[in-house]
């Protein structure tokens, strides 16, 4: 018998949507088979707490589990409506007799009728909720990554170019089975994008700090730059500053419609690492380099 949704969760059953949402985030991040390889006990709580979050997340089926209409496995409940007038009665006793209001509704050609409508009902097999981490540029760019099923299999999940944090990808018939040789239910996939160690994103522009010696600052020149598609040449103009911020048109993240948005470029300008002499020596000469006062309006 599975056990109660709410308390998988660790909820009460007054929780918000956004409650559950957040208790299911936190249990899949620390129960995801993906980061408990061979954890056998891990993986079945993951199938668990998947399981509760595919009923709870699901409005619908929330409000029928709480009525009582289905069970913690979503199962339907049986009906228990046509028996609760003939509680303590009489062995032998019929409760279809005509002694309540049910009594002619409930003969034996309905009641027959009502056993073979069940036999034949088809329901659609729940939804099962996965959480899975993608890397940045995955992302950005699109691909595929895996994602473990609650059978302990497998599967490779397209990933859009340009997805996004949070967004749920919808896998076809990957849910539970359907009852009475109804469809399977739809694995609902929520992403997580990984940060990235020097790329930032803003909708569809990517933002990157790029150090830049004194030398290219003072003189300009051709500099490397790291995009998600690879790196290019973008040319620093003479006496760029630290904050500085350049563009590069079309290499931010993918859209739908095969266009993509910009890269902007931040400069920071770096000195060397090591004292220079000569470059003491110049900067202590330098007349114009002292006169010049870089923080002019911003005393008290």
């Amino acid at each position: 018998m599975s056990r109660d949704p709410y308390e998988v969760l660790g909820v009460e059953r007054n929780a918000s949507a956004a409650d559950i949402q957040k208790a299911y985030r936190k249990l899949a991040k620390k129960l995801h088979p993906d980061l408990n390889p061979g954890n056998v006990k891990a993986e079945e709580e993951f199938k668990e707490v998947a399981s509760a979050y595919g009923l709870l997340g699901d409005a619908d089926k929330r409000k029928r589990f709480d009525n009582g209409e289905i069970d913690a496995s979503g199962a339907e409940r049986a009906p228990q409506q046509y028996y609760r007038d003939y509680a303590g009665a009489g062995p032998g006793a019929n409760p279809y007799a005509n002694e309540s209001a049910y009594a002619d509704f409930m003969d034996d050609e309905t009641l027959a009728s009502i056993l073979r409508g069940a036999r034949r009902r088809q329901a659609a097999g729940r939804d099962i909720h996965y959480h899975l981490p993608v890397d940045f540029l995955t992302a950005v760019n699109g691909g595929t990554a895996r994602v473990g099923l609650p059978d302990g299999a497998t599967l490779d999940v397209n990933i859009p170019a340009g997805a996004r944090e949070g967004q749920i990808l919808r896998l076809r018939g990957k849910g539970e089975p359907g009852f009475g040789g109804g469809p399977p239910g739809d694995g609902l996939v929520e992403l997580e994008v990984r940060p990235h160690p020097f790329f930032a994103r803003e909708g569809d522009d990517i933002h990157l700090t790029l150090p830049i010696s004194l030398a290219e600052a003072v003189l300009g020149g051709e500099v490397k730059v790291p995009t998600p598609t690879g790196a290019v040449s973008m040319k620093v103009p003479r006496g760029a500053n630290s904050g500085g911020k350049l563009r590069l048109k079309g290499k931010g993240a993918a859209r739908p419609d095969g266009s993509r948005g910009d890269e902007y470029v931040t400069l920071k300008v770096m000195l060397p690492e090591k004292s220079d002499p000569e470059l003491e020596s110049f900067v202590t000469n330098w007349a114009a380099g002292k006169a010049q006062n870089p923080r002019a309006g911003m005393e008290a």
